[in-house]
Parts: C-alpha cells; sequence; structure tokens
C-alpha cells in the first residue's frame, strides 16, 4: 500500500513540475513595446501608400518618401522591417532607372530642399545601408531571404553599427 501512495505521489510531483516547465515556453518575440497607438495608425498609412506607390504604380520616388517619413518619425513601428525593405528596393531600383518615376525627382532630406538628387551609386549605397539593417536588425523577418538577395548584387551585408 505504502509503495502504491508513493507511486502516485510520485508521478502526481513529476506532472505538476513537468506542467510548469511547459507552461514557461520561451520567448520567441522578444519583450513587447510600447507603441503609441496613433503613431502606430499614422505609420500605417504611410505603409499602406507606400505598397501602393511601390507594387502597383512602379512610383519607387514617392514609396522611398514615405519610408523615409515612417523611420523618421516613428522607428519603433511595429512593421518596421517591411519599411526597411520597401526603402532598400525603392534605392536599388532607383539606382536601375526602373520605376515611373525619374530618380532625379528624389531630392535627400525631402522636396523642399535646394539639394541635388543622389547617383547611381548613392542609391546602392542607401539601398545596402536598409537591406542591412532590415537583415541585422530583423533575423527573423519575411523579407530576410529577399534582402539577403539583393544584398549580393550591392556588395554584401553590412556588419551592424558598433560590432566594426
Amino acid at each position: 500500500m505504502k509503495r502504491k501512495l508513493f507511486t502516485i505521489a510520485a508521478l502526481a510531483a513529476i506532472l505538476l513540475f513537468s506542467s510548469v516547465a511547459f507552461g514557461q515556453g520561451g520567448a520567441k518575440n522578444g519583450p513587447d513595446v510600447m507603441r503609441d497607438p496613433e503613431m502606430e495608425k499614422d505609420s500605417l498609412h504611410n505603409l499602406e501608400a507606400a505598397r501602393l506607390y511601390f507594387k502597383l504604380k512602379k512610383a519607387y520616388v514617392a514609396s522611398l518618401q514615405r519610408c523615409e517619413e515612417i523611420l523618421a518619425g516613428n522607428p519603433a513601428f511595429s512593421k518596421i522591417d517591411e519599411v526597411l525593405y520597401i526603402a532598400g528596393k525603392s534605392n536599388l531600383f532607383l539606382s536601375e532607372g526602373k520605376g515611373k518615376q525619374s530618380p532625379t525627382l528624389y531630392k535627400r532630406g525631402g522636396a523642399n530642399l535646394q539639394s541635388a538628387t543622389l547617383t547611381s551609386d548613392e542609391f546602392r549605397s542607401e539601398a545596402r545601408d536598409y537591406l542591412s539593417q532590415l537583415v541585422n536588425d530583423y533575423p527573423q523577418s519575411k523579407f530576410k531571404d529577399e534582402a539577403m538577395e539583393d544584398l549580393k548584387s550591392l556588395g554584401g551585408l553590412k556588419p551592424k553599427e558598433g560590432k566594426r
């Protein structure tokens, strides 16, 4: 009788402790980040516009400008990996003269400044910066593989800032 009671108690203890261990699970996405709902809403609107310009209209200058607005105003945006991807690809396409907008329409710092547009090599360098940031900072992103493929033609992945 004592043996049965001891066995039942041992099994109960094993079940109790194993369920506690499985419940601990391990973090998969990192800590939650507090985000301003209004900033998220505004950034999501800009991302939707950037997607439209990028995919449907092939307006890479407009797409890049929307992405830069998000990056400047809300760097903690929940979909920042997609923003980096679109910004990188837009720069790459502008360096190749693709799309329906001339690369000369893009002005560093925005359209209100009287600065010159970027050269093809500068667009390629910007593309490499954005795509490298995507791969380095968001290794679980669904855009990582495409970014890595594009980085091959841009001179490879840049090391993460501070690890040079």
